[in-house]
């Protein structure tokens, strides 16, 4: 198993990472959280998850080991596949779905694309007793400097997640006074992804 990758970020692009080691370039499948962290001509260290499946291989990777462990973690449950976990810690942050599992809080897992009332309830039936405490850790990207990418990097983010562009827009739009000067990606994409959950 690849266990981590460490080497110069060759690219980025809506939903990988590509990081140059020993000559080559290695694709990473990432949350928007971890991308945001990521710039292009800089060194980074992922740790990873490979994924084998009969027609392919595909290597995910985070912004630190407990994000990876609880990726692992959560398809062990019935219905949850490598796409859906990641879409899980896209939404929500390692110690927000432990919470939810732990507190059989439905309802906050049924914020993510792909999980209904009926998935959430069989997640928390058989993670309960496995998830764990809440670590208190942050793995929350460094904000970026500039207030207009933002609006790209979140709004192709929740395209990315299965929402429509028109609906993204417009929860975009929503969370645009929360911004401010310094955007932190990833707070933003959960503060939209609250934006959408209402409406």
């Amino acid at each position: 198993m690849i266990a981590s990758v460490r080497g110069k970020v060759a690219a980025v692009s809506l939903s990988t990472a590509v990081v140059e080691v020993g000559g080559i370039g290695i694709e990473l499948l990432c949350t928007p959280t971890t991308l945001a962290t990521l710039r292009a001509g800089e060194e980074a260290h992922l740790p990873t998850s490979l994924v084998v499946r009969e027609d392919s291989l595909t290597l995910f990777g985070f912004t630190d080991t407990d994000e990876r462990t609880l990726f692992e973690l959560l398809q062990t449950a019935s219905g949850v596949g490598p796409k859906l976990a990641q879409a899980m810690l896209a939404v929500l942050s390692p110690d927000g779905i432990r919470m939810a599992i732990a507190g059989e809080d439905a309802k906050t897992l049924t914020k993510v694309p792909g999980i209904g009332q009926k998935g959430a309830q069989r997640v928390i039936l058989e993670l309960k007793d496995r998830i764990g405490a809440p670590t208190g850790s942050a793995s929350a990207p460094a904000p970026t400097a500039a207030s207009a990418p933002w609006r790209d990097q979140v709004t192709e983010a929740l395209i990315g997640l299965g929402y429509n562009a028109k609906d993204a827009d417009k929860a975009v739009t929503a969370i645009e006074p929360e911004a401010g000067d310094q955007a932190n990606i990833s707070a933003l994409l959960r503060a939209a992804l609250r934006t959408l959950s209402k409406a």
